[in-house]
């Protein structure tokens, strides 16, 4: 054997390695809308060399945060083949319940707060039961909710902003979202739990079974209903959450903070762009963060280069529907092998 062969030996295994690796990160649903990510960071900071510095970095992650919070519920529930339209209401209006709470009945800010997110939970059951004990499409099921929610909301409120309580003012406000980086701190718990909830749980492989083969899995014994219902609670508790942090940061509770729709289409925007399926059975949390960072990213890099913010919905638009296409064209390839 030649020398030349005997110092090319050792760099086939190396090659192969990094052929599998590379083949391996592809594979994921994540990696697509990674690479867009660093994609448009690199090009907004050589557009604009303010665009990786802290404060606008933190403006990035204010914007990524409370919706990437609720997104994660989302991709549960599409994973299982429902939707909830209704959790941007729930976010607007879990706010109201602590402030009507403290203020009017003089309850203390902590069980305050566990009551608005308890109250979102009966909202989610309220949506999972009829949904599934009734047989009403979730759509139809979450787009009621939605509107008497919001009827709830302005009726209470008179559709104005109040302030923030004084009792949840100091550490509380600071620690659930009032410090500049603490909704972040929270999504990125939130998304690391669930992440490993829907990958390495009985719940998270029930949730996949349910969405990806109903009949098939009750054959096999998966509790349907009580995985569908338990996702709606999900939903919504993580609506309530990201509400009540918007409010902290804020200092004020607004009725408009959810944006009627905004927030919920925008969190089933990011686990579309993110790899998640809208007919169930596949997707990902860590996707859902990552498309949600695009869109903000997006946005927050139109205004730094003076682009009108109309066109970012042009966009947000496109890049659902070639999401929805790739993801299909990409579950095609998955089942025929490549072929």
């Amino acid at each position: 054997m030649s020398d030349v062969a005997v110092r090319e030996a050792p760099a086939r295994p190396a090659s192969a390695r990094l052929r599998r690796a590379r083949d391996a990160f592809l594979h994921r649903r994540e990696a697509s809308v990674l690479i867009v990510a660093i994609g448009l960071v690199v090009y907004f900071q050589v557009a604009t060399p303010i665009f990786l510095t802290s404060d606008n970095l933190r403006n990035v992650a204010q914007a990524t945060a409370p919706t990437a919070i609720v997104a994660v519920g989302i991709v549960f529930l599409l994973v299982s083949g429902e939707i909830d339209i209704s959790v941007g209401m729930v976010a607007a209006l879990a706010p109201y319940l602590m402030h009507y709470a403290i203020d009017f009945y003089g309850v203390a800010a902590v069980p305050a707060i566990i009551l608005a997110l308890a109250i979102a939970a009966v909202v989610g059951l309220a949506n999972g039961l009829i949904t599934t004990r009734l047989g009403v499409p979730s759509f139809v099921t979450t787009l009621g909710m939605f509107y008497l929610l919001y009827g709830i909301l302005l009726t209470t409120s008179k559709a104005y902003p109040v302030a923030i309580p004084e009792a949840v003012k100091g550490t509380l406000q600071a620690g659930l979202g009032g410090a500049d980086w603490a909704t972040l701190c929270w999504c990125l718990a939130i998304v690391a739990l669930f992440h490993v909830v829907l990958t390495r749980t009985r719940w998270g492989l029930h949730t996949i079974s349910v969405g990806g083969n109903l009949h098939g899995a009750t054959e096999a014994g998966i509790r349907v209903n009580r995985i569908k219902v338990g996702n709606f609670m999900l939903v919504s508790v993580l609506g309530a959450l990201a509400g009540l942090m918007e409010a902290f940061r804020i200092n004020s509770i607004d009725p408009n903070i959810g944006g009627g729709t905004r927030i919920t289409f925008t969190a089933i925007a990011a686990a579309v762009i993110g790899g998640t399926a809208l007919a169930g059975g596949s997707g990902t949390v860590l996707g859902a963060l990552i498309g949600m960072f695009v869109l903000a990213v997006l946005q927050n890099g139109f205004n730094l280069i003076g682009i009108s913010a109309n066109p970012f919905f042009l966009i947000q638009g496109a890049a659902i529907l070639i999401s929805m296409i790739a993801n299909q064209y990409l579950s095609r390839l998955r089942r025929t092998g490549g072929r």
